[in-house]
Formats: C-alpha cells, structure tokens, sequence
C-alpha cells in the first residue's frame, strides 16, 4: 500500500507537469531574444523570443526560422528540435517544448513580426520586463545513417549544435563559399 506522502509528492509533481495555454497572437517587440543553432551539414534554426504579461500570467511570444539553404538530410528536422527546447525567465523555467511558435522566414531583424503566444502556470512578477529570457535547445542528432553500407567508420552523422541563431537570409555558410584558387 502506497503512504500518503507518496501520493501527495506523485500529486504534486503531475500539478508541476501542467501544459502551457495558447494565448493568441501578438507583434514582437523591438528587441526580442534569439537563440537556436546550426547543423554540422548545411542550415540552422533561429528562435525569437518575447516574455510579456498575459492576464497576470507570464506569456512567451515568438517566432522561428530554418535556413532556406540546408541539407536535404535536415528537412523537416525542426520540429523535433523545437520540440526539445526550453524557456527561463530570471533563472526560472516557464515553458518547455517550442513547437508553439510561428514559422517565419529567416531575417537579419526579428522585431515587427507577428509571433504566436502561450501564457505558462508562473505568474508575472514585477520586475519580469528587466529579467533575462534565455533559450536552451539542447545538442542533438538529427540524421545517422551511420549502418549505411560504407564500412565500419563510414556514414553520416547530422547534428544540432546550439549557439545562437543559425538561419539568415543571406546563408553566408563557409561551406558554400570556398576561396577561388589560382
């Protein structure tokens, strides 16, 4: 038979769980958080982040973006990573999984654009609008084809490196753009 203070800690811990409300849309200010990060083959993602009060509640607004220029083998990988990543406000952690935000194209200026927002179970303290917002998405593979038939060390192994955004308009990536040789 389980004790009450099993029961009481296992209650607790699912009211901790609680799921993050949609809370419309809103205009992202003039300087929003970014974050995100690149592949170890072509491309990256950009997240740009706003905390706002929503209805006395902490609200996070944003967008994202993925290089239009990526490897074919990291298509439709962004889910996955957005999915991973995570939100703090002042050390505190407000919402995890990012799949919530709006996709966009890949900008040298985030601000002006219309993002998708969520409210989370913190409530909005005084203060909040000077705390720093911190994006985390974690390192993480995202293609391993490393049984694909080319011996023991042969393969391909992509991943998700965090590092700050990772998407721009002009993909002005080392790798394509190799010095011209004489």
């Amino acid at each position: 038979m389980k004790t009450p203070a099993l029961i009481l800690s296992a209650a607790l811990a699912l009211g901790a769980c609680s799921s993050n409300m949609p809370a419309g849309t809103a205009t992202l200010g003039p300087n929003p958080t970014l974050g995100g990060g690149t592949f170890t083959s072509p491309g990256g993602l950009t997240v740009a982040l706003e905390a706002r009060n929503i209805g006395g509640r902490t609200g996070v607004c944003g967008v994202w973006a993925e290089s239009i220029n990526q490897s074919v083998m990291t298509r439709n990988s962004a889910p996955k990573i957005l999915d991973s990543g995570g939100v703090a406000l002042g050390g505190d952690a407000v919402a995890q999984g990012l799949t919530f935000l709006a996709k966009v194209e890949p900008a040298t200026d985030y601000a002006g654009l219309q993002a998708n927002c969520i409210t989370t179970e913190r409530p909005w303290r005084a203060g909040d609008e000077t705390r720093e917002l911190k994006i985390t998405i974690p390192r993480q593979i995202v293609f391993n084809d490393l049984d694909g038939g080319f011996g023991e060390s042969g393969g391909i192994l992509i991943w998700f490196r965090p590092g700050g955004p990772g998407a721009h308009p002009s993909d002005k990536k080392p790798w394509y753009h190799f010095p011209k040789s004489n």
